[in-house]
C-alpha cells in the first residue's frame, strides 16, 4: 500500500479545519436569525404594552377631569 504524500495529509487537514469553521458559521448565522426573530416578537409587544397604557392614561385623565 503506498503512503500518502505530505501534501495529501496536510489538504486533509485544511479541509477538515474548513469544514469545521464552515459548521461553526451556520451554527452561528442559525442563532442570530434566531434571536432577530426573539426580537421582533419582543418589540411588537412592548408596542402594545404601548398603546395599552396610553389608553390607560387617557381614560385616567378623563376620570379625573
Amino acid at each position: 500500500m503506498a503512503r500518502k504524500s505530505r501534501l495529501t495529509r496536510v489538504a486533509v487537514k485544511i479541509g477538515a479545519a474548513m469544514g469545521k469553521a464552515d459548521r461553526r458559521a451556520h451554527k452561528v448565522a442559525k442563532a442570530g436569525a434566531l434571536a432577530k426573530k426573539e426580537l421582533e416578537g419582543l418589540a411588537k409587544q412592548v408596542d402594545a404594552l404601548k398603546r395599552q397604557l396610553q389608553k390607560s392614561t387617557k381614560r385616567l385623565k378623563r376620570a379625573l377631569a
